[in-house]
């Protein structure tokens, strides 16, 4: 009989409790098919604080769903955002390298895919005054982009992005806060563009912070890619664990 009772409130407790999952988002730029993934936190607030998260260069993966949630867990609606679009996924490398390509260059449709996302955040739940976007590698470029297009967000994280811009474009004001958190030993990203983005941020009067993780190469956070970092992308534990913990503070900073 006791066994039976423990056993009935069990059952009672696990289905009052709601655990948040990613789902599948479609939506939709002109003719082509998007496919964003949505995770609503798992204890809301009344301020409904959202985290665009922009994927690195082959698109929707394992690291940024993790990242969803866990950001889910701490309190934040997040939205994954799929800026190639189906039938357009990378499926190697060299398929990732062009893509993600098309879209550096191509600022403006780039940057059309980030608000498109954006949107769908803000659908999902999130106050559209209380964003912030992140991005990992490719991603990263684009949480740049989102503050260079001054999108609706109260700041931008670039984990291991480019930095780089096309030097015939107008520097634009940038109003939102940026965090850039960068491997020190990263050699996809060389001087010359750390200066040129450097200047950049001081032209624009952005308030802007550039953290250097030592030892850590290109994709330092992404344990999918691997130790060797004679390749240039290398998963770094501390440099993770700790870019992870300066974006907590950022959030904490700028999020209501």
């Amino acid at each position: 009989m006791k066994k039976a009772l423990f056993t009935l409130l069990g059952l009672l407790f696990f289905s009052s409790v709601s655990f948040a999952q990613l789902k599948t988002v479609k939506y939709t730029d002109g003719n082509q098919k998007l496919n964003g993934l949505s995770i609503a936190p798992v204890k809301g607030s009344k301020t409904k604080p959202g985290i665009l998260i922009l994927p690195a260069w082959k698109g929707i993966d394992a690291h940024s769903k993790r990242s969803a949630e866990k950001l889910s867990k701490m309190g934040y609606y997040a939205f994954i955002a799929d800026i190639y679009g189906e039938g357009n996924y990378p499926t190697n490398t060299q398929e990732a390298g062009k893509m993600a390509g098309f879209y550096k260059t191509n600022t403006a449709d780039y940057q059309r895919r980030i608000q498109l996302a954006l949107d769908q955040l803000v659908k999902a739940g999130a106050n559209s005054d209380n964003i912030v976007v992140i991005g990992y590698c490719f991603g990263g470029t684009g949480a740049l982009e989102a503050a260079r297009a001054g999108m609706k967000t109260r700041g931008v994280v670039s984990f291991h992005g480019g930095l780089g811009r096309d030097a015939a474009r107008v520097n634009n004001p940038i109003t939102t806060r940026v965090l850039v958190l960068h491997g020190a030993d990263d050699p996809y990203v060389s001087a010359a563009e750390i200066n040129t983005f450097q200047q950049e941020m001081r032209d624009t009067k952005t308030d802007w912070e550039m953290i250097y993780y030592a030892d850590a190469v290109h994709a330092f956070t992404e344990p999918e890619v691997g130790n060797d970092k004679s390749s240039g992308a290398a998963y770094n534990e501390k440099a993770a664990t700790r870019s992870w913990e300066r974006m907590k503070t950022f959030l904490k900073d700028v999020l209501k």
